[in-house]
């Protein structure tokens, strides 16, 4: 995680507002990103970071987004195993990513 991730962290802590932390915590296979790597989340949607991008990426946002709503924590789990149209698709794994709000209040 980069220390610009941690800092927004810190400077949304002190100033009340919540944020949405998204982690790779475990990979199998090719993955766009390793375990660690991570995302966060404001609330208007608009992100740091990066977790691989395209479709998986997407899919954990909208899982995110809900996180950041119910304030629940979730594992996602992005399987990118299944054939996809394009060139560009050359991931053939599985990454579960964890989601969890952080704010000052928990």
């Amino acid at each position: 995680m980069s220390l610009d991730v941690y800092r927004e962290i810190r400077e949304a802590m002190q100033s009340g507002e919540s944020r949405v932390l998204a982690t790779v915590s475990s990979t199998r296979g090719s993955t766009p990103r390793k375990a660690g790597a991570s995302m966060l989340l404001r609330p208007d949607g608009t992100f740091s970071g990066t977790i691989g991008g395209g479709c998986g990426e997407a899919e954990v946002w909208q899982e995110a987004m809900e996180t950041m709503r119910d304030g629940k924590p979730r594992v996602v789990v992005v399987d990118l195993t299944e054939p996809v149209e394009g060139e560009d698709k050359i991931c053939g794994g599985v990454m579960h990513v964890f989601v969890e709000r952080v704010s000052a209040g928990g």
